[in-house]
């Protein structure tokens, strides 16, 4: 690619806006169009940021300045709307998860081949300063041999605040997906490919009810696990233990510390661009922190890494 990027919405739902905030700052990315089954949101979010075109979700498949497709749709049709793009010629940035099953990404990844168009994928944290100046000191030997991980998510679930969180609780998401990656992304980063999981999960409640927006107070079916508990060895023998779940009252983010030969880290959210990062050595009696160097930024910053690619 040459000169500015061309990109495309599909999915104007509450990430886009994020998503939008960021590469409107990109020098080098033009947003061209953004779509949606549902017109009028797609509409709302074009007039905020003056994005040209917008209507359904053949908008953006059919612009033909669009070379990088922002696939923002719901988990259940990630997949089919990353097939349509290729199809079209269009590269395509997905927010996770890439598929719902193996089978459908493993034919996702070889349409694309085919296609000869390229497939990105969120999460695009780790890019940020945070992590990254994580890994650096890692890589550098701050604590030594990095051995083993705790991550933990906890939260009493999204229902609260969503507007239309029912599909945060279906096929696709609950906390393993939705969260998860983040986490997961991080420990991959940190110690490569994994060799093997165990892992179990369980649901509080078959139903929820919606806290806020205009569907509030409506009730909807809960049918994945919204509590995993994880366990995950890698292939240069380091382990992890994780848990996911929107079954607590306690509200518990970012947890993931590492430990080595000579201490533990403790690194920042994994959900976020930015974040300290602690050290504690044995014989400490306080965690030493150091600040996040590099470019924090925010959403999207995947779909830029892939367009100078």
């Amino acid at each position: 690619m040459s000169g500015p990027i061309g990109v495309g919405l599909i999915g104007a739902g509450t990430i886009s806006t994020q998503y939008l905030e960021n590469l409107m700052t990109f020098p080098d990315i033009v947003v061209h169009s953004i779509g949606d089954v549902y017109e009028p949101v797609a509409q709302q979010r074009a007039a905020e940021f003056g994005i040209e075109t917008w209507g359904g979700v053949d908008a953006t498949l059919g612009h033909p300045d669009v070379e990088i497709v922002i696939n923002l749709t719901i988990p259940a049709a990630h997949v089919e709307v990353a097939l349509a793009a290729v199809a079209a010629g269009k590269h395509v940035w997905s927010e996770k998860p890439f598929s719902l099953d193996r089978t459908s990404g493993l034919a996702l990844l070889t349409a694309a081949k085919t296609a000869g168009v390229r497939l990105g994928c969120a999460p695009d944290t780790f890019l940020g300063a945070g992590l990254q100046t994580a890994r650096r000191m890692i890589e550098r030997g701050d604590i030594g041999v990095p051995l083993t991980a705790l991550t933990l998510m906890q939260s009493p679930g999204p229902e609260s605040w969503h507007p239309n969180p029912a599909f945060l609780f279906q096929e696709g998401a609950g906390p393993l997906f939705d969260i998860g990656p983040y986490y997961l992304t991080t420990l991959i980063q940190t110690f490569g490919s994994v060799r093997r999981v165990a892992a179990l999960g369980s649901k509080s409640r078959a139903t929820r009810v919606i806290g806020s927006g205009p569907k509030a107070g409506e009730r909807f079916d809960v049918t994945v696990p919204s509590h995993v508990s994880a366990l995950a060895e890698f292939e240069g023998g380091q382990s992890s233990q994780s848990i996911f779940s929107f079954d607590s009252p306690m509200d518990r983010h970012g947890f993931v510390e590492v430990t080595g030969t000579e201490g533990t880290m403790s690194f920042p959210d994994p959900n976020n661009f930015d974040g300290e990062i602690r050290v504690k050595h044995a014989g400490d009696e306080d965690w030493t922190s150091y600040p996040a160097v590099g470019s924090t930024s925010s959403r999207g910053t995947g779909v830029l890494e892939m367009g100078r690619a």
